[in-house]
């Protein structure tokens, strides 16, 4: 399967979870979950899931798993 690399930019604490173009391969992301536990980290995949509308397992964070810029590989 072809894989896309995205950097995303994620904005947690958020009142709204919200998928938010920046351009090609960016993404600006506003999540509710706090950036504690890797909640934010579990809702970033489900948002990314439901915006690709692909499964959870086709996502993974390769990079920038604790910080809020990252990047995410994608099987398409």
């Amino acid at each position: 399967m072809p894989k896309k690399i995205i950097e995303i930019k994620v904005i947690p604490r958020s009142k709204e979870n919200k998928v938010m173009e920046e351009g090609e391969n960016k993404l600006k992301i506003k999540l509710t979950a706090p950036p504690i536990d890797n909640k934010a980290n579990f809702a970033l995949i489900d948002i990314l899931a439901k915006h690709f509308q692909i499964k959870r397992s086709q996502i993974a964070i390769i990079s920038g798993v604790k910080d809020r810029n990252k990047k995410v590989s994608i099987e398409l």
